[in-house]
């Protein structure tokens, strides 16, 4: 198969397998799921970025590819996914052999669109929620790392600021006469609507406002668009507040509310979120821009909703054998909380990052879907102070010219199409399903699964997805032989991303078509000639991570031994040397251990003969399969 690195060089994709056995039956004992690890931001050399909209078949919903066959006499298309036919739309008329289009072009498999901009352009946002149950050394340095992100931020980004305590305050950046703020209850759970209609915007407000100009002080444009005009109260650019919330940062102060002795601080995190999502939802319309609520959490939260422990210090916060046991009280409750408010920032098209910067706990495990599903950044530190995390927060405002530039996009929305035979089984990753049914889905399940449609609210240009698919030949093709009749034939996967552009704010569409070869499922040889075990190692390293999570009672020491077992039974050859004896060849001395055409170039000595708990040594440079057993190790023992 070649160089794997170029080929993901060329469209961002690395598969495990890149011959796939034409037979369901035989897919089922290549033991390393059929998958693709595929990074939708990715930078390509050469990327052709066209100012059109993607031509896409009326049947499947795939886009025009290079492998589409074309009759241009006809004005036609045939679909490679489903072989439907289609018109070239009018502006296609005076395209030929010679005149083609370049979706057309055989080396543009991967190519962008910068659709027309429909909607205004959207300048990004930024909520900075600031914790201020902190030493005043701590606070002093999360006041430092804003002021520095504020100098970094362009002037047309706008910002906001809401910090709690025992209670939340939301900070009214366009009143510039002194500090103004809005105060909610800690204690208390808020609605959307509850929050904006306390902060005087969103639609409700509006519409009680009358309309009338003989209102001393209204401007034009409060009178034009009152939603936006009451919106630009806290969110604003930064070159129009940029005194006012350079100020309030300055003017933080250590909760006025002191913690009892023997009692934790008052820390209402999980309220302080959900009010900074609420504004948020009032101020920004859902997807038009790339928002942010940036979280700085130096401690559990103790109060409202989300708490994770009681402020009395007797009660110990819950550790990893209370959840295993489910003997912490407030896990299940905060967990439905924080999935809650993941499932709003995601329909709202918004991210949560997450600096917890403390020696204690911050209640990760609870908020880890809205980190996640959101697209979020996590950042762990034991102060404000540490190096880690000021390098790590600079990095989020570099510039595109700077080294480490993230490139950050947001509000994408992935597609996966494919050919008749392949089945989309499901997704892991930084994404929240979007439930769209189709015959595509598998019936199997992996992950996201049970749609071929999800939503990335963050897409950084490092952010990769797996995608897990499942091979579909019926019983009926499998006896009649039709499935190996298929070998040496192709089929085709096509994702499409469509996301909002973080430095233009215009919607562009990404599309990537591949195709690979059928192989007969008996013809070993050639099936393992295009296994990438790099590949390998991260699809069974993510597999195993979700199943940890999402599995009770599950043992990723025994699941990773009988998977590599598993593989090595399906694919490799034991050669018996002259005079060898059972004893010998268990301490690895005269047996060699080999695969057909060397796919994982490793020699195995078994050094126990039990194979439920057999210890596989590896005398070879590539440390995969090890690396993935250290990888379990780091999640057990320091995530």
């Amino acid at each position: 198969m070649g160089d794997f690195g170029e080929l993901e060089e060329l469209d961002g994709v690395r598969m495990p397998w890149n011959i796939w056995p034409s037979s369901r039956v035989e897919a089922l004992k290549c033991v390393i799921p059929f998958s693709a690890l595929y990074t939708p931001n990715k930078p390509l050399q050469h990327l052709q970025v066209m100012d059109y909209e993607p031509v896409a078949c009326k049947n499947c919903g795939g886009i025009l590819n290079p492998f589409a066959s074309c009759d241009f006499t006809a004005h036609l298309w045939i679909c490679p996914l489903c072989f439907g036919r289609n018109h070239f739309p009018a502006q296609y008329n005076g395209i030929n052999e010679q005149m083609l289009p370049a979706e057309l072009f055989q080396e543009y498999t991967t190519i962008e669109y910068r659709l027309p901009a429909l909607k205004p352009v959207y300048a990004p946002a930024y909520v900075f929620v600031v914790d201020t149950c902190l030493s005043e050394e701590e606070l002093k340095a999360s006041q430092g790392a804003i002021s520095q992100a504020l100098q970094m931020i362009p002037e047309y980004a706008r910002v906001a600021l809401v910090t709690f305590g025992t209670h939340v305050q939301v900070y009214e950046l366009g009143f510039d006469v002194l500090n103004k703020s809005y105060v909610f209850q800690g204690s208390k759970e808020y609605t959307a609507q509850q929050v904006q209609s306390q902060l005087g915007i969103g639609p409700s407000t509006a519409s009680r406002q009358p309309a009338s100009p003989s209102r001393p002080g209204m401007k034009a444009q409060q009178l034009q668009d009152p939603i936006a005009f009451a919106a630009r109260r806290f969110i604003l650019p930064v070159s129009e507040c940029e005194f006012t919330i350079s100020a309030a940062i300055e003017g933080l102060r250590k909760d006025a509310f002191p913690s009892v002795a023997d009692h934790r601080p008052s820390r209402c995190t999980g309220t302080a979120i959900q009010v900074a999502a609420g504004m948020m939802a009032g101020c920004l319309p859902a997807g038009s821009c790339a928002a942010r609520i940036m979280l700085f959490a130096g401690g559990p939260p103790t109060v409202g909703s989300g708490k994770v422990v009681d402020m009395e210090l007797v009660q110990p916060i819950r550790s990893h054998k209370d959840l295993m046991k489910e003997a912490a009280p407030h896990y299940k409750k905060a967990r439905k909380f924080y999935d809650g408010l993941a499932a709003q920032l995601v329909q709202q098209g918004h991210a949560l990052d997450v600096f917890a910067c403390s020696l204690d706990q911050v209640g990760l495990a609870e908020m880890q879907t809205a980190v996640e599903q959101t697209g979020g950044l996590l950042v762990q530190a034991s102060t404000f102070n540490a190096q880690a995390f000021k390098e790590s927060f600079r990095r989020i405002f570099a510039p595109p010219t700077e080294e480490g530039h993230l490139g950050m996009n947001s509000n994408a929305q992935f597609e996966v199409v494919c050919s008749r035979d392949v089945k989309v089984a499901g997704l892991l990753g930084s994404a929240a399903s979007l439930e769209a049914k189709s015959s595509a889905v598998a019936e199997q399940q992996v992950g996201l699964g049970g749609t071929t449609k999800w939503r990335l609210a963050s897409l950084a240009q490092s952010t990769t997805v797996g995608v897990f698919f499942e091979i579909m030949t019926s019983k009926k093709q499998e006896s009649a032989g039709l499935a190996d009749g298929a070998a040496g034939q192709t089929f085709y996967i096509q994702f499409i991303t469509k996301y909002l552009n973080g430095q233009t704010g215009r919607t562009h569409c990404r599309v990537s078509t591949i195709t690979r070869q059928w192989v007969e499922g008996g013809n070993l040889a050639t099936l393992i000639a295009g296994f990438d075990q790099e590949a390998a190692a991260v699809i069974v390293a993510r597999l195993a991570t979700h199943k940890m999570e999402a599995e009770e009672d599950f043992d990723a020491t025994r699941w990773l031994d009988r998977t590599l077992i598993r593989y090595i039974d399906c694919t490799a050859e034991v050669a018996w040397n002259a005079g060898a004896k059972w004893a010998d060849c268990c301490l690895g001395t005269h047996t060699t251990w080999t695969t057909s055409t060397l796919v994982w170039p490793h020699i195995f000595a078994i050094k126990h003969t039990c194979l439920e708990r057999a210890e596989i040594v590896l005398h070879a440079p590539d440390l995969c399969w090890l690396s993935l057993h250290f990888g379990y190790w780091y999640h057990q023992h320091v995530h």
